[in-house]
């Protein structure tokens, strides 16, 4: 058995760790494999993976392409091309991204919260902007009593100021990976919240669209889901993966890190040889 990790969150989006911090704590805790997921960004590869280098810990660059669906449903995507027609479709999202930001924030001042965006990317420590660090603001200021009012009372889906923002189909995630050279997997199964049927029917038809893999080992998985997860996975042809969606301090009680055969998936294919 070793311990990896294929889902991971850094200060390049809604983490508290930076890329070469993510790697040292991975380091500690005796991991062998490693994969930067920032939500809709590659730019901090770049750094994760000199810092796996450093290290002596396999780095594998990666992406969550955030889904349009009735549900929760995220795409990764291992070993994107940076120029590839996936990073044009990341701009667009980011560009959404950083409206919705505008948008929040004015909302926020007629509901007499005032959070200025400069206070915003304070926080943030870059214009990489999201629900988090406005979050984050609004404590500070004494607007809710802790991170999770500020979602529950403000910014949450039916909220009074929640907004949407840009989103792939999931299917055009799987296919833009795809074009650019990557490996999509589906991320965190569970969160949809489908019965067994329906998962089945939407991975057998994201397969169809070029998906590569299923993310069966999660915290949201019990221990029935991943035995289901992987059986309905390998059943499909397509490769069980497995990541901890570690955000830091961000999702408090997560801990960085899942134990599985060395052999459960091709990492050859994912650029690395163990």
């Amino acid at each position: 058995m070793i311990l990896v990790d294929l889902h991971l969150h850094s200060t390049f989006s809604d983490g508290t760790l930076t890329p070469h911090e993510l790697v040292r704590l991975g380091r500690r805790l005796g991991l062998s494999v490693m994969a930067l997921t920032d939500h809709d960004t590659m730019e901090g590869n770049e750094e994760f993976l000199a810092a796996c280098a450093s290290q002596g810990i396999k780095g594998i660059p990666g992406v969550e392409v955030s889904g349009e669906a009735p549900y929760t449903l995220h795409i990764l995507g291992y070993r994107v091309s940076p120029t590839g027609p996936l990073s044009d479709a990341l701009v667009w999202i980011r560009q959404g991204r950083e409206e919705r930001n505008f948008k929040i924030c004015d909302r926020l001042s007629d509901l007499g919260c005032p959070v200025d965006m400069e206070e915003v990317r304070a926080e943030a420590g870059s214009d990489l902007v999201g629900r988090p660090h406005i979050a984050k603001v609004m404590l500070r200021k004494g607007y809710v009593g802790d991170y999770y009012e500020a979602f529950h009372r403000f910014l949450k889906r039916g909220a009074p100021a929640y907004f949407p923002r840009p989103r792939l189909s999931p299917a055009d995630a799987v296919r833009l990976i795809r074009e650019s050279g990557g490996l999509p997997v589906m991320a965190h199964p569970m969160q949809t919240q489908l019965g067994w049927d329906d998962l089945y029917g939407l991975v057998r038809d994201l397969r169809s669209f070029g998906l590569w893999g299923v993310e069966c080992l999660h915290p949201t998985a019990g221990i029935l889901d991943r035995v289901e997860l992987i059986r309905v996975t390998r059943e499909l042809g397509l490769v069980p993966t497995g990541g901890s969606d570690f955000h830091g301090d961000n999702k408090p009680g997560i801990s960085m890190g899942v134990s599985m055969e060395a052999t459960a998936i091709p990492w050859a294919r994912l650029g690395i040889s163990l």
